[in-house]
């Protein structure tokens, strides 16, 4: 019986697993084409029953994870070698051993920005932080958080060539990114608290700072 079982659930990963080359590419254009209406899908899947929820797209939190895999597939295919967080083996970097334990920092490391972006939001709507309250926006944040981090993780790449043309190219790659990151923000922010351009603004520089901050600080404990 339990070898049933074991094979029961074989088949339900392999199935999720490979699933994931069709709802992969499908969740990156829509979130890429339509960032603002897959947030608000997001918000709206996660009305509905779980066993129903993003039956059409990746969850947020696992597209960010898979975004965070593909860069850091690239990276070995292309760079190669060890990274310097994993060879250091100094300080908090003595945790990250091994490509698995590096995958989760940087997991952890571009979660930051969705975080503080969702708190940012309560603290503008007058909510209180409250685990219900904070899942919502926290998901539907994750959704741009991982074409940020699979286009910064592309960027670095091309800057660890170490050609000034290519350093200058994965520098302007990251620039825009970021430009268009926070140009959603705003338009975000203005949306859901009702506000002008000023206030929108002013939320989404604030949680940008204090998001951006944290991952910084975070980032160099372990280098």
């Amino acid at each position: 019986m339990h070898f049933v079982q074991l094979l029961q659930a074989l088949d339900e990963l392999l199935y999720e697993i490979m699933s994931w080359l069709v709802f992969f590419p499908l969740t990156l254009w829509r979130s890429l084409t339509r960032p603002l209406k897959t947030m608000d899908y997001s918000d709206r899947e996660l009305e509905g029953e779980a066993e129903q929820q993003y039956d059409d797209t990746l969850s947020p939190p696992l597209f960010l994870l898979i975004a965070l895999l593909v860069t850091h597939g690239l990276e070995m295919a292309l760079i190669g070698g060890v990274n310097p967080i994993v060879a250091s083996g100094q300080g908090l970097a003595a945790l990250v051993a091994d490509d698995t334990s590096l995958l989760a920092l940087r997991l952890v490391l571009f979660s930051i920005l969705p975080l503080v972006l969702a708190l940012s939001l309560l603290i503008g709507q007058g909510r209180r932080a409250t685990r219900q309250a904070l899942k919502a926006p926290f998901y539907a944040q994750c959704y741009p958080a991982a074409n940020f981090a699979l286009v910064a993780g592309i960027a670095g790449i091309v800057m660890q060539v170490k050609t000034p043309a290519l350093e200058l190219a994965g520098a302007a790659m990251l620039i825009a990114a970021l430009a268009m990151y926070f140009s959603l923000e705003v338009v975000w922010f203005r949306r859901h608290l009702q506000s002008g351009a000023m206030r929108a603004i002013a939320h989404a520089t604030g949680g940008f700072a204090a998001g951006i901050g944290l991952f910084a600080a975070v980032a160099a404990l372990f280098l």
